[in-house]
C-alpha cells in the first residue's frame, strides 16, 4: 500500500470536486482541410479555450512511451501515461526491442511454442492485426516471427489476418497482403508451407472488448478455428471480391477462409497445433484469448475445441495473468494516481460508456483490471449501442453527463474522471459528417458539465488521450489533401500526430498559480495537474503539472 500524499500549502481545495474530462479523440489539427474539430459548431469548448488557462500537450511518440514520434499515439498508452503521471515504454517498444535483440526468440515460451509445432508435426499458426500502424500490432513482428520459425525448421505456417483500415489508410489491406503474400511465395521455395488462411475487418471479427460484442468474437471463432466462412483461393481475391460486393472499408470486410477447392479450409486448428495472438495491446486481446483458454467458457458454443498452446506477444492482463503464456513482458507501471489518491482516501469516480470505460479503469490504472479499493473507488460503465459509430454518432455522452452531474450534486466525490468516445469511436469511421454530429453533441454535455461544475464550487480539467478527429483527411508531404482515382480526398481513419488541448475550468480560481500554463509538457502532467488541484503534492518521480507557481 502506498502512502498517502502530503498536504500542498500552495492549493486551496475548492468546494467541489476535480473533474477530469477525457475528450478521446480530440485535438488540434495540422490541417484546416480534414479538422472536424475545427469544422463544428462548438461554442462551449471554443469559449473554455478563449477564456480559460490553456495549454497544448503531446500525445504521440516518445511522449507516451512509443519508439518514435513517428508513431501515433492511441487509447491504451495514452491513458497510461494520464493514469500514471509519467512515460513508460509501451508495447510496441517493448516488442520491437525484444525482436530486433533476439530476446523474443530466445524466451521459453517461444522455445515452446516451435517445440511443440515440430515435436507434433503441427501447425504454428498467428493470430492478429496485418497492418504496420503499430497501435495493436506490427506486421514486421510477425514476419521476424515467421523467420525464426522456419530457421528452427517449422515445416507448416498458418496466418489468419485481421484486416486493419483504421490504424492505416482505410483501404490499404492489399497492400500489406500482395507483398506478404510474395514473402511467403520465397519461404516456400526451401519446401515448407506457409499461408495465409483466414481473415476479415476487424470491426467485424476477433477483436472485440470490453463484452460489447461477443458475436465478433463468435465469428472470429469459427473462421480462424473451424475454418467454417466464404471461400476464396487467396486473401487478394477474398479482399478484392468482398469490396465490390459489400462497398466496405477494410475495417469492416467480411470474414473469408482460404480453400483450394472451395470445401476444405487451409488452415484450421487442430489439436496439437500452436497458436500465437500477435497483437502486443490487452483490450482487444482478452476475449479471443478467453476462447482458446477459458474451460468454464460461457459466451458462445465453441463447438470442436482444439487442445493447443495458446500464447499471447503479451501478458494482456496482470490480474487475471492472461493469457497463460506470452512471449514479451508487458511494462510494470506503478503509483498510480488511483492508487495514490485511494491511499490518502479520497473518494474517486471512474465513468465511460463501455467502448471506453476499460480506458479509465483497466488503462488508466496501468493495466490492472480490479480496483485499488473498494471504499474509495467506484467504477460506472454506461452500456455503449453495438451500432456503426456513424449511425448514432452522439454515442453515449448525454447518458455519461446525467451520472456526472448526478456525481457532482451528491458531494460524495472529490476526483472524477470520464472519457467521452465521441471523436475517437467515430472519427475512426472516415465519416466528416458523422464526426461534426458527434462533436456537436459533446459540446452540449461540456456545456452541462462546466454549470454544475461551477454550482459545485469544483474544477474541471478538459484533456485527450491522442488526437483522430481533428485529422480526417489524408495529405501529402506538402500538406495537399490526397485525391483517390476519381478524384475524391481519401478519408483518414486512423489517428494524429497532433496535440491535444489541457484547458483549466476553475470558477473559484484563487490566484495559486499564473494562468500562463506551461508549454512543451506531455499528457502524462495531467496526474499532477489534478493532484495539485485537490490540495496535494505530486509524488516523488512524477511529470511536472501544468502550473507555473
Amino acid at each position: 500500500m502506498l502512502e498517502a500524499l502530503t498536504r500542498n500549502e500552495k492549493f486551496t481545495p475548492r468546494r467541489g470536486p476535480v473533474l477530469l474530462a477525457i475528450l478521446d479523440g480530440v485535438g488540434f489539427g495540422k490541417y484546416a482541410d480534414g479538422d472536424a474539430v475545427l469544422i463544428s459548431n462548438t461554442p462551449v469548448l471554443d469559449g473554455l479555450m478563449k477564456t480559460c488557462p490553456m495549454t497544448r500537450l503531446k500525445a504521440h511518440g516518445t511522449a507516451v512511451g512509443m519508439p518514435s514520434d513517428a508513431d501515433m499515439g492511441n487509447s491504451e498508452v495514452g491513458h497510461n501515461a494520464i493514469g500514471c503521471g509519467r512515460v513508460f515504454s509501451q508495447g510496441a517498444k517493448l516488442v520491437e526491442d525484444a525482436v530486433t535483440s533476439g530476446k523474443l526468440f530466445d524466451g521459453e515460451t517461444w522455445k515452446k511454442l516451435v517445440a511443440n509445432a515440430l515435436d507434433n508435426n503441427s501447425t504454428l499458426h498467428f493470430i492478429g492485426l496485418f497492418s504496420d500502424g503499430n497501435v495493436h500490432s506490427n506486421i514486421s513482428h510477425l514476419k521476424a516471427m515467421i523467420e525464426n520459425a522456419k530457421a528452427a525448421g517449422v515445416k507448416k505456417v498458418r496466418i489468419h489476418a485481421l484486416l486493419d483500415g483504421r490504424d492505416v489508410p482505410e483501404t490499404s489491406a492489399l497492400d500489406y497482403v500482395d507483398p506478404f503474400e510474395e514473402f511467403l511465395a520465397d519461404l516456400n521455395k526451401d519446401g515448407v508451407d506457409y499461408r495465409i488462411a483466414s481473415g476479415g475487418g476487424r470491426m467485424v471479427i476477433t477483436m472485440d472488448r470490453y463484452n460489447a460484442n461477443w458475436e465478433m468474437v463468435r465469428k472470429g471463432w469459427e473462421i480462424h478455428v473451424h475454418g467454417n466462412g466464404d471461400m476464396f483461393k487467396s486473401a487478394h481475391e477474398a479482399i478484392v471480391s468482398l469490396r465490390e460486393k459489400t462497398g466496405a472499408i477494410d475495417q469492416d470486410l467480411p470474414p473469408f477462409v482460404i480453400s483450394d477447392d472451395g470445401k476444405t479450409p487451409v488452415g484450421a486448428i487442430e489439436d496439437k497445433d500452436s497458436v500465437i495472438y500477435y497483437n502486443f495491446r490487452g483490450d482487444r486481446s482478452l476475449e479471443i484469448t478467453a476462447a482458446f483458454e477459458d474451460d468454464n467458457f460461457t459466451q458462445f458454443d465453441r463447438g470442436r475445441r482444439p487442445a493447443v498452446m495458446y500464447a499471447g506477444m503479451m501478458e494482456y492482463d496482470g490480474d487475471l495473468h492472461a493469457p497463460k503464456l506470452y512471449l514479451v513482458n508487458p511494462p510494470e507501471i506503478d503509483r498510480t494516481m488511483d492508487e495514490y489518491l485511494c491511499a490518502t482516501k479520497v473518494h474517486q469516480l471512474a465513468i465511460s460508456e463501455t467502448q471506453k470505460y476499460g480506458h479509465v479503469t483497466y488503462f488508466f490504472n496501468g493495466n490492472r483490471s480490479g480496483k485499488f479499493d473498494d471504499v474509495y473507488d467506484e467504477y460506472m460503465e454506461i452500456p455503449s449501442d453495438v451500432v456503426p459509430f456513424e449511425q448514432r454518432p452522439w454515442m453515449k455522452c448525454a447518458e455519461i453527463t446525467d451520472k456526472v452531474i448526478e456525481a457532482i450534486e451528491s458531494g460524495k466525490y472529490q476526483m472524477i474522471r470520464l472519457n467521452f468516445p465521441n471523436g475517437d469511436m467515430v472519427g475512426h469511421t472516415g465519416s466528416m459528417e458523422a464526426v461534426r454530429v458527434s462533436m456537436e453533441a459533446l459540446d452540449l454535455q461540456l456545456g452541462r458539465l462546466k454549470e454544475a461544475i461551477e454550482k459545485a464550487g469544483g474544477v474541471m480539467v478538459i484533456s485527450a488521450d491522442h488526437g483522430n478527429a481533428d485529422d480526417m483527411l489524408e495529405h501529402d508531404k506538402k500538406g495537399n489533401v490526397k485525391l483517390d482515382a476519381d478524384g475524391v480526398p481519401c478519408r483518414k481513419t486512423s489517428h494524429s500526430l497532433n496535440p491535444v488541448p489541457c484547458i483549466v475550468f476553475d470558477p473559484e480560481y484563487k490566484g495559486e498559480y499564473s494562468k500562463e500554463l506551461k508549454e512543451g509538457l506531455g499528457i502524462s502532467s495531467l496526474a499532477a495537474t489534478c493532484i495539485e488541484l485537490l490540495g496535494y503534492k505530486a509524488p516523488e518521480g512524477y511529470d511536472p503539472s501544468v502550473f507555473n507557481c
